[in-house]
This record gives structure tokens, sequence and C-alpha cells, in this order.
């Protein structure tokens, strides 16, 4: 089942978990620690099947490998996925249960908020394990990581209108949020904060309103999001939303958003590519999140986080300069950055304790 799903990519490691007494039924994947121990977030989520949520965590566990070599913290790349509905099924059992299994992994997986998770759960399963980042400010942590990630997406969305338009002035550009959540709502912020004009889309009617109430945001009905026309188009939901059925019909320049996973399959870079759409390669433009955790891990300063999170833009104008020089897709470039710092394990033994402290 492993070995065969398309999503898997030399995984170091895949691990299958159960507590009947609490519901758990979960997948922890560590696609690589040559740079570090894994770290990733947990997500719940109510998968379709054990296949979806097998895909779902190869997929997301290489992407943070990546997301961490591109970003050049001394980490890996993992994540868990718990087969549940958050709203009905996730109780402070199942989140020790949980924190079991991880401490079972002796520090090569480091766990944090994600999807369906949030920074009091992340204190739960602290009660488990020390192998956790993202705690509550007030218990020593750096807290929810949500807003970095959408600073990211913001100074990542400046480079890429820089690349396309000249300038990373957003005011009068037109912005297509889709997905309010967390990242999404203050992805919002900072663009209204910029000038940006907001169209909003979300299954949450009470979360459109208030965007539209707080920023002066035009709603979409979520049936629509693809076809509405804008400058940039931002996905902040769920991924897998740039594919054959929604290429053709974008009517954007540039797709830079906080979602994982937003092209279907790696050939859809090249398909943006041939309509002259820029792609800001998502693990690179959503790694803020990522970055505030890993320097809670490392003890550093929130300055330097900051200014970590802030040089994202610059990292995506040097992958869109090598994409032009090399005539290949963004992804491509992003991907060839990260595997070259993958093949190469130079972190030294210094920073690896540092990182496992």
């Amino acid at each position: 089942m492993v070995f065969s799903c398309d999503a898997f990519d030399s995984h170091e490691e895949v691990v299958f978990v159960s507590d009947p007494a609490c519901g758990l039924r979960a997948i922890i994947a560590v696609h690589s620690t040559v740079l570090g121990p894994a770290i990733g977030g947990c997500r719940i989520l109510p998968y379709a099947d054990d296949s979806s949520a097998l895909r779902d965590v190869l997929l997301l566990s290489r992407g943070m490998a990546y997301k961490a070599a591109v970003a050049d913290v001394p980490f890996g790349g993992g994540k868990a996925v718990v087969i549940a509905d958050p709203s009905t099924q996730k109780s402070p059992e199942l989140l020790r249960a949980l924190g079991r299994f991880i401490d079972k992994l002796d520090g090569r997986y480091v766990t944090g908020e994600d999807v369906g998770t949030t920074t009091a759960d992340m204190l739960e399963i602290r009660r488990s394990t020390p192998h956790v980042m993202g705690l509550p400010e007030e218990k020593g942590g750096s807290g929810d990581p949500s807003p970095r990630t959408a600073l990211g997406c913001l100074v990542g969305i400046e480079a890429s209108a820089n690349h396309v338009w000249g300038s990373r002035d957003l005011r009068g550009r037109r912005v297509l949020v889709q997905g309010l959540g967390n990242v999404g709502f203050n992805l919002c912020r900072l663009l209204s904060e910029a000038g940006a004009g907001l169209l909003v889309s979300d299954v949450k009617r009470d979360v459109v309103e208030k965007c539209v109430t707080m920023f002066a945001a035009m709603p979409v009905d979520p049936e629509a999001i693809i076809d509405a026309a804008a400058d940039i188009y931002a996905p902040c939901a769920l991924g897998g939303v740039i594919n054959d059925r929604t290429i053709e019909r974008l009517q954007v320049k540039i797709v830079a958003g906080g979602a994982n996973n937003q092209l279907e399959s790696p050939h859809h870079g090249d398909m943006l590519r041939a309509r002259g759409i820029l792609y800001a390669p998502d693990y690179v433009i959503n790694g803020g999140g990522m970055i505030q955790l890993a320097m809670e891990r490392l003890r550093r300063e929130s300055e330097e986080t900051e200014q970590r999170v802030r040089n994202i833009g610059d990292a995506l104008s040097a992958i869109y300069r090598t994409a032009d020089m090399e005539n290949v897709a963004t992804n491509v470039a992003a991907d060839r950055l990260a595997e070259s710092r993958l093949k190469s394990p130079t972190v030294s033994s210094r920073r690896l304790e540092q990182a496992k402290a």
C-alpha cells in the first residue's frame, strides 16, 4: 500500500498507529532527516478512506522536507494525519495517545499545529511527549504560526508582483483569496493594509461576511472561484486546486497563496507557465509558520524569526530568476534547489544538537 502509492518518495519512515480505546487512527510520515529532525504539523481530518489519508501525509511530509531545505533551517520534513472529524471526535485522550506514539519515534519527528488542531491541542500532546512545537506563548512557545505564514505569503505576493509588473506595490491590485481560515483571514488583513482590493471565498458564510465588513472585500461564490477575474489568485484552503480542470479557466497573472500542494501534479506548473501565469511554489511562499516553529525549537529571538520570514520574498525572487534563466517552471526550479540541499547534508552536529534540544 505504501510503496505502491504514487505519493511515496523514498520516505524514511511511515508509521500507522491505532488506539481503539480513544478512537485514534493516524499515520505519521517522516520524509527526510538528512538536515535534522523532521518537523511538520498534525492534521486532523475526516478523510474519505485510508488511501486518501496516506497520500496526503506522504505529500505533506515531502513538502515539509522541501520547505525546510529551501528555508535553510536545520530540520527535515514530516507530518502526522489523524483520520477523524476534529469537531466531534477530537478529545484530550486521543491527543495524548497520539503524543505517546510520537514519543516512541525518539525525536525523529516533532509535531505542531495544522488543519484541525490548535495551540491548545499541542499543549495536550505535550503531556505525552516533549517533541512538540507551537505551544501557547504563556507556556513558553511561540503561539499560533498562522500570522507568520500569512506574512510570508504577503512578502511572496509582493515579490511575485515585482517579477510580473516591476513593482511590489499592491495598491489597486485585485487579489482573490480562497479559504478564510487563520492564514487566509490574516492574509486578507495584510493585503488590505497594503492597499489591495480583495475578492474572498469560503464555504463558511460568517467569515466571508466578516471580511466584507472589515476589509471592504467582494464575496465570491465558492463554485465560481476559479472563473473570477483578478490579478492574483491566493489559494489558502486545501490542495489540488491547480489541475487539468481549472488551469484553462484561471483569469489571473499570478498564483500565490498559503495552501499546501496547490498543484495536483507537478506538470501543472508547466501548464501555468505555458499560459503566462507565474506560480509561487507553495512550500516556499507558505514557509513562514514553519520558520516560526523552527526558530522556537532553536530558541531564537522573535526579531530573527521575523527577518527570516521576510526573506521568503527574496527566496522567491531568486527562484523566479533561475526558472527564467533555465527555461523551466518555477516549481521545477524550487524542487531542484530543495533537492540539492537534501543531497548535501552539510548541517553540523552542533546545529543538529540545537535542533534536538
